[in-house]
């Protein structure tokens, strides 16, 4: 999924949500959008109503950001899917043995991949899928 900005990628969350609580059909992706919003109940009323999501950009710090945490579960999700990196799939079925509760299995890759994310940004290349895999081998 693209995404361009912050107001779009949180439209694209209430969306979805309201499609949900309104049982009207969900693409694909917004099922995975809404799948991720259900385990977090802490976050739906970040989602109530159009004034939620148009909140300002810095009452969020990244230790708290409903919808940055919410994204990096559908990019990891997105990663099992698809088996990117290479081996990611494999690798996360292996960790599911050692980590008994497979969301926080989740947030423990989470971890990894906003550090693999925010490495790129400070060096202004792409992530290193390399050393992302690295990082994760040494949990498992």
């Amino acid at each position: 999924m693209i995404i361009n900005n912050r107001e779009q990628s949180r439209q694209i969350f209430y969306q979805s949500w309201q499609k949900h609580l309104s049982n009207i059909p969900m693409e694909p992706m917004e099922s995975v959008i809404v799948s991720v919003i259900q385990i977090h109940p802490e976050y739906h009323s970040a989602l109530k109503d159009q004034e939620s999501i148009s909140i300002d950009p810095n009452k969020y710090d990244d230790q708290h950001n409903p919808f940055l945490h919410m994204g990096l579960h559908i990019a990891l999700l997105e990663q099992l899917a698809t088996d990117r990196p290479s081996g990611m799939t494999s690798l996360y079925e292996s960790m599911l043995t050692k980590y008994a509760d497979e969301h926080q299995l989740q947030h423990i890759i989470m971890n990894c991949l906003e550090e693999s994310l925010w490495n790129a940004q400070r060096s202004g290349s792409i992530p290193d899928e390399q050393a992302y895999m690295e990082s994760l081998k040494k949990l498992a």
